[in-house]
């Protein structure tokens, strides 16, 4: 059940150029969090009217807390960017579907991120209780790698220059290594999900792909964040706030 909060901010720290960590006290939306969610941020300035979606990069629960990794890319994520231990900002959350997190020990989970489409992931990551291969894509450097570690996957980097792991992006990566998986979480750039998508019907893995779409409203209202799914051997739209952001990757009309 989605909650308007008036959220405290405990910590704020730039773990890279541009990547801003947050984390933000908000009881309510806490305990319904799950992995793969998202809150709408509501910027506080009487111009930036509509909410940002942030995805949720940890929860928890006994605090009362959840983290919010973004990347600064416009006014609203600027002014977040901004805020200082102490201050509050309206939030609602959380939002939309999660990833449906696999209880089998005997599993092999594989997470695969792109850029800032990595954070949503970290949370899976720590909640599930399997064999877990992360593979993260970045366009040069990294972050949050020591903590998909910590969390107790074999982590394997790609960057787009070369800078630091292997040269390329994930699926290549994939095809390298020869990596294979029960099942699939990822979340990243369109081109990304849609190439992964297809290596993982060749390989015959499920995966869940959490989409990246412009979204006003958040909670299914304005109709601005279709995207077309195949159901039923028809082709419908559903909302990426609502019906998402994780789909089941056959599904998506790429």
């Amino acid at each position: 059940m989605k909650t308007i909060e008036n959220a405290k901010i405990i910590s704020k720290e730039f773990i890279s150029e541009n990547i801003c960590d947050m984390v933000i006290e908000c009881s309510h939306i806490t305990r319904e969090a799950k992995a793969g969610q998202f809150v709408e941020l509501y910027p506080d300035n009487g111009i930036n009217l509509l909410p940002r979606p942030i995805s949720i990069c940890g929860i928890n629960k006994i605090q009362g807390t959840v983290r919010l990794v973004f990347q600064i890319v416009g006014k609203g994520t600027e002014l977040f960017s901004r805020l200082r231990e102490g201050d509050s900002i309206r939030v609602l959350g959380p939002c939309g579907n999660g990833y449906d997190i696999i209880d089998d020990v005997d599993g092999r989970a594989l997470l695969v991120g792109g850029g800032i489409g990595i954070p949503p992931l970290l949370e899976a990551c720590r909640q599930l209780n399997c064999t877990k291969i992360a593979v993260l894509g970045y366009r040069t450097g990294s972050f949050l790698a020591d903590e998909f570690r910590e969390a107790g996957a074999k982590v394997y980097i790609t960057t787009d220059d070369g800078s630091l792991g292997f040269k390329g992006n994930v699926v290549d990566l994939l095809k390298a290594e020869d990596i294979s998986a029960d099942i699939i979480y990822s979340c990243g750039p369109r081109i990304m999900l849609k190439y992964l998508s297809a290596w993982a019907e060749e390989k015959n893995i499920s995966c869940c792909v959490s989409m990246e779409e412009r979204m006003a409203c958040g909670i299914g209202a304005c109709v601005g964040c279709v995207l077309p799914v195949k159901e039923n051997d028809k082709i419908v739209y559903k909302k990426v706030c609502k019906d998402g952001p994780v789909f089941d990757s056959r599904e998506v009309c790429w």
